[in-house]
């Protein structure tokens, strides 16, 4: 049931600002580990090995942290340590943040002050943001929630499923380590490659777990089920990531919209292989719908777990 009670934390009272916010400290650990371990890396190899350093020993501390806070706090009162549990939980949970940065940019967008959606989906994404147009900007808002469907709601309530906000603390450190190192950059190709391989393989199970409850999300809010799942076989596979092409392919064919197209990082052009077939204009109404999604398969995420617990006694 904590899971249950995590979830509605963040769907109602979310990150108040007043709180420190435990990532807040995940990333001044990794800049300090990364100031003291990237120097190590002399050659590509001793790079690696300082990287891999880095990886297992944020995700160490912080699970060991979080356990020894909330075993503290149990000695006191149990209720104590379920109280933190559940709120450490629900830091790792983005749901309800995702929301409001997408509802920022419709707002935008439907006051036709495309500067200030670039500059705000440029908060949220990593692509050269300053040139894009309407099209365009929704495009990366869509992609973005699609993405973090996974890294956002459905990884962090698996792992707290599995154990408690230790485990679920460890996967956000696993997922804040990719997003500040795990980039193929010069600087992070080496250095950064156990951060961005950890972080596939423990969101390997929940991308799967994405793709298996997506077209039922899409179903059940009257969208396109058979077409997401027939995107996710189809398109799933083309996306870089072993792991982010499942949702937003899944997005795209509920929707009926094509995602995917070409993208600048610091001004260097990539494209990404297109996802989804073009039936449908990529308009407010397919971030409405997207949001939409997200908060369904959240749901439907709980609910598998909860009644996990039950039928299998976890």
């Amino acid at each position: 049931m904590s899971i249950l009670f995590a979830y509605l934390v963040d769907l109602f009272i979310g990150d108040p600002p007043d709180l420190p916010h435990p990532v807040v400290g995940m990333g001044r650990l990794i800049s300090w580990g990364e100031k003291l371990l990237y120097p190590w890396g002399k050659t590509p190899t001793f790079s690696r090995l300082a990287g891999m350093v880095l990886t297992a020993g944020v995700i160490a501390v912080t699970y060991l942290a979080s356990y020894a806070l909330l075993r503290l706090l149990g000695a006191f009162h149990p209720a104590l340590a379920l109280i933190l549990d559940i709120w450490l939980t629900s830091t790792t949970i983005s749901a309800r943040g995702l929301a409001r940065e997408a509802g920022k940019i419709r707002r935008l967008l439907l006051q036709d002050a495309l500067e200030g959606a670039r500059l705000a989906v440029g908060q949220i994404v990593g692509r050269d943001t300053d040139r894009l147009d309407r099209r365009e900007v929704l495009r990366a808002t869509v992609e973005t929630v699609a993405e973090n469907m996974v890294d956002g709601v459905v990884a962090p309530l698996f792992y707290g499923f599995l154990g408690g906000a230790p485990l679920a603390m460890a996967y956000r450190a696993a997922n804040t380590l990719d997003s500040m190192v795990g980039y193929k950059s010069d600087r992070y190709r080496h250095f950064g490659w156990a951060a961005a391989r950890f972080d596939d393989l423990v969101n390997y199970l929940p991308a799967r777990l994405t793709g298996l409850l997506l077209p039922i999300a899409a179903w059940s809010l009257r969208l396109d089920g058979k077409g997401a799942w027939g995107a996710i076989l189809a398109d799933a596979r083309v996306h870089p990531s072993p792991n982010s092409g499942i949702s937003e392919a899944g997005v795209a064919g509920a929707l009926g919209i094509q995602l995917g197209g070409l993208n600048y990082y610091g001004g260097v052009p990539s494209f990404r292989p297109h996802m989804g077939k073009d039936l449908r204009p990529l308009d407010i109404d397919s971030l409405d719908k997207t949001v939409a999604l997200l908060f369904r398969v959240a749901w439907l995420v709980v609910l598998v777990l909860l009644l996990a617990r039950r039928w299998v006694g976890w």
